[in-house]
């Protein structure tokens, strides 16, 4: 059986705990007012995020984001090898997914996770 890796979703507007796991930003862009000791991060994902014509398009608008989830997903397909690297790398571990978005639901973070689940089962 594999050693079963728990997948968080995290501001990194929020204090880093030990209770993060692995740390891994996954904005393109570097967010805002945070330094990178605040950030505490293990690694920084920029292929795990949308590309810039896509995160401009999305804009944070809750009602375009059923159609960012399927357009993310699909740019997500072309990253399987680093999706597995990053399994890899937990080995079964927390992993906590950063983001610099206020909205906590409607996010790249929230997609990541549920693809990095499926990839799991």
């Amino acid at each position: 059986m594999k050693p079963h890796t728990e997948i968080q979703v995290k501001r990194i507007y929020e204090a880093a705990s030990a209770e993060d796991g692995l740390r891994v930003l996954v904005d393109r862009v570097w967010p805002r007012g945070i330094s990178k000791e605040e950030a505490a991060l293990d690694a920084w994902e920029k292929d795990l995020a949308p590309t810039t014509a896509l995160r401009k398009w999305f804009g944070h608008k809750p009602e375009r984001f059923d159609e960012f989830r399927q357009r993310y997903r699909q740019e997500l397909q072309a990253q399987t090898d680093v999706l597995d690297a990053l399994l890899a790398r937990a080995k079964g571990k927390k992993i906590s997914l950063l983001f610099g978005a206020k909205d906590t639901e409607h996010n790249n973070a929230v997609v990541l996770q549920e693809v990095l689940k499926e990839r799991m089962r």
